[in-house]
């Protein structure tokens, strides 16, 4: 991230001796990469050269051959190894003799960075001296175990500064960055400091060590005699030798020291002066894990929590910190909701009224305050005493409504023991708004609390609980305002795969999915038509558009829809849906936007791809949902883009999908809609498009969408512009007669 930006030609000075070895040489340049990472690279600013010594310098490439980072990496990964002697004093005159190769003018700074073990075969001293006087800016770095004299003896002033160990790659990139900013680069980014700090330097030293004392021989003055004696033995043995030094460094402040995220987010550098913020589920209103969730609606509401022994003390905290984080994140200083909290086992309490405190501080220490009782599991007592005393009247101020929808959200994980259904529908029908939250072990109970599987919430572990804090907002505000597309114009065609390869067991998967998902439309001509196609190797409509009129009848009809059993051809039922189901004769009405939901293994979509896009030419959405197929680029094609391809790991994922899926459907009908797409005007009829209106042009035929044959001779001709009544659409169509007929 730290970079010399400056005007500069940098050489580099690589040892590829036999004392460096090959292996040593790889590592050199590697580190030789590193240091490129601390130089901006670019024709105008930083060029880069390099020349390999040994017995003789060989020139690798000069600086005006390759002028970005890249080119320069790439070609120091194909250097080769060549061997020899070190003659690092020869190298030093070469570059004394011929300059930098294919530097610029004298007014560039020019820096020598030497690699080397510093284990020169002659002397370096004067031509060392001679660089420097030349203004030659030079780094001395250490490869393997180095002769350090020898560096500091090539390095220039201070060598502290100037004297670099390649063994540790970012610090010494880091230390060429913070000396060069020191003298040709200008610092990159404010408020870093280069600062000094001990470091030491490693290399191998020969010493002499006693072995011990052995006998010997010696002479003695006598001739022809000599005498035993003890000598000592010295071994010379090699030591990795410590020597401490000093070394510099740049020091950025780091972005999350300030500690920028809120809400128990987590802060992640990004570069020097950047930050990103994990934030909680809940959380994410801004860059710093502001709540991002709020409730807008007015709504008194109240949390009966289960405290028996059954959900255990550990799942009563873990509903305590649930509900913490969900007002935590909801609650806004000027919050129009009036929150309390109860708790029952064999009997209720209400320790926090409805609207009792106005503030989340406040309101956060009460709950803190609730203590776990662990008796028998009485929902259904429950149910029935906080629709009874649950909520109070609130006191009538000129600026406080007393008619707020009352919702009461249920926090179970244990099954009743008594009744809860009766006690349920009575508190419905006092307009008690019920949200169930618990995980599926207890799902059938959720429902018959809630009387619609649309106001339960089922998490499948603890973790998946706090994930589900979104959800509950969104069903909580739902009880002004419906959920899923209640309010759009929709024609709307389920294609479900029920083919071999899906199975039965897994189709009534499916059949489940669509039954529950059609829960968040409103069936009605007006609003949302639903059509439902099942497919095999043949596509067989169960029910078209204008088929039902109520959802009740609908959902009656789904769980009828067929199990075929044979191969699959999606393209077949795309093709059926095209010409059978999308269509003014089956109900399908102009000026409406219309989707597709493919639901499928992914098996038989080989021969999908153009039908899909003879739908999306015609203005129709296709969306597909795949479980465990794996043919990505197949199903690509189909969807017509990622947006509109969902992958599910497994049929019992489904329903955890189904809020993304119906979301996405919500937002095409609320898409711009073409009048003409699909074509309204039927038996070849052209559509052509008014302002807010279309007309269909017709040949040998007549009526608004040219469905009724001309008869000629004895049938009335209509004037070429005659106008119809509106559809019930309530969009305004135009018929012109044939071209055929003559005016009379």
């Amino acid at each position: 991230v730290m970079q010399c930006s400056a005007s500069l030609d940098v050489l580099f000075l690589l040892d590829g001796s036999y004392s460096i070895g090959k292996g040593s040489f790889e590592r050199s340049k590697l580190f030789a990469d590193k240091l490129c990472d601390a130089l901006d690279i670019h024709p105008d600013r930083v060029r880069v050269g390099m020349i390999q010594f040994s017995s003789t310098p060989h020139l690798e490439f000069p600086l005006d051959l390759y002028l970005t980072k890249q080119e320069v990496k790439e070609r120091i990964k194909r250097i080769v190894f060549r061997g020899g002697s070190t003659e690092t004093g020869r190298a030093l005159k070469y570059i004394l003799r011929k300059g930098f190769p294919g530097s610029r003018n004298s007014t560039v700074p020019e820096v020598l960075i030497i690699i080397s073990d510093g284990k020169s075969q002659g002397s370096t001293a004067m031509p060392a001296m001679q660089v420097k006087e030349k203004g030659i800016l030079v780094f001395a770095v250490g490869i393997k175990f180095p002769r350090w004299e020898e560096l500091h003896v090539l390095a220039s002033e201070p060598t502290e500064q100037h004297v670099l160990f390649a063994g540790d790659a970012d610090d010494a990139a880091n230390g060429l960055y913070s000396t060069l900013t020191g003298s040709v680069c200008s610092p990159t980014t404010p408020g870093c400091k280069v600062e000094s700090h001990p470091c030491e330097r490693r290399t191998l030293e020969t010493v002499k060590e006693l072995a011990g004392n052995y006998l010997c021989w010696k002479g003695s003055k006598q001739p022809n005699a000599v005498r035993a004696s003890l000598c000592p033995f010295y071994r010379l043995k090699r030591v990795l030798v410590k020597h401490p030094s000093r070394c510099f460094r740049t020091v950025c402040p780091d972005p999350c020291d300030s500690q920028p995220c809120q809400n128990g987010g987590t802060c992640v550098p990004e570069g020097l002066d950047k930050h990103r913020c994990l934030c909680p589920v809940g959380y994410g209103g801004d860059i710093h894990c502001a709540p991002k969730l709020s409730l807008e609606c007015s709504v008194d509401l109240l949390f009966l929590m289960d405290s028996s022994a059954g959900v255990t003390l550990e799942g009563f905290l873990r509903y305590k910190a649930f509900l913490k984080r969900f007002l935590q994140a909801v609650m806004g200083r000027n919050s129009p909701m009036n929150v309390g909290v109860a708790q029952y086992d064999n009997s209720v309490r209400i320790p926090i009224e409805v609207g009792q405190h106005k503030d989340a501080f406040s309101l956060m220490k009460s709950i803190d305050a609730l203590n776990f009782s662990g008796g028998g599991t009485l929902t259904g007592r429950a149910l029935q005493y906080i629709a009874q005393h649950g909520f109070r009247s609130t006191p009538v101020f000129a600026d406080v409504q007393d008619d707020l929808p009352r919702v009461l959200v249920l926090l179970t994980d244990s099954k009743s023991q008594d009744p809860v259904a009766e006690a349920a529908k009575d508190a419905r029908d006092r307009n008690l708004f019920l949200i169930s939250v618990g995980s599926r072990f207890v799902r059938a109970e959720l429902a018959k609390v809630t009387g619609n599987p649309k106001q339960t919430i089922v998490y499948s572990d603890p973790q998946d609980l706090f994930n589900r804090i979104p959800e509950l907002q969104r069903k909580i505000c739902s009880v002004d305002n419906p959920e899923g597309c209640q309010v759009q114009s929709l024609d709307l065609a389920f294609v479900v795969d029920a083919s071999a390869g899906v199975g039965l067991k897994n189709f009534l998967q499916l059949r489940d999915f669509v039954r529950s998902s059609c829960l968040h439309f409103s069936i009605n001509r007006d609003v949302t038509q639903i059509a439902l196609v099942v497919y095999g190797s043949r596509a067989h409509t169960v029910f078209a558009l204008d088929t039902h009129v109520s959802n009740s009848a609908l959902l009656q009809a789904i769980d009828q829809m067929p199990f075929l059993g044979d191969s699959a051809s999606a393209g077949s039922a795309l093709l059926h849906v095209y010409g059978d189901v999308m269509t003014v004769q089956k109900g399908a009405r102009p000026g409406v936007n219309k989707v597709v939901v493919v639901l499928t293994n992914g098996g038989g979509m080989e021969d999908a791809a153009a039908p899909a896009r003879q739908l999306r030419d015609n203005g129709i959405l296709v969306f597909v949902v795949v479980i465990r197929g794996t043919r990505r680029g197949t199903l690509l094609r189909v969807a017509g883009s990622p947006s509109y391809l969902v992958h599910i790991s497994s049929y019992e994922d489904l329903q955890h999908y189904q809020d993304l899926i119906i979301e996405r459907i919500c937002e095409e009908a609320k898409s711009p809609v073409n009048l003409c797409k699909p074509n309204p005007c039927m038996n070849q009829g052209v559509c052509i498009l008014g302002p807010g209106s279309y007309r269909c042009e017709c040949h040998d035929w007549e009526g608004p969408h040219c469905e009724r044959r001309v008869l000629r001779g004895d049938s009335p001709v209509l004037p070429p512009d005659s106008r119809v009544q509106p559809s019930s659409s309530g969009l305004q169509h135009f018929s012109r007669a044939s071209r055929h007929t003559k005016r009379h």
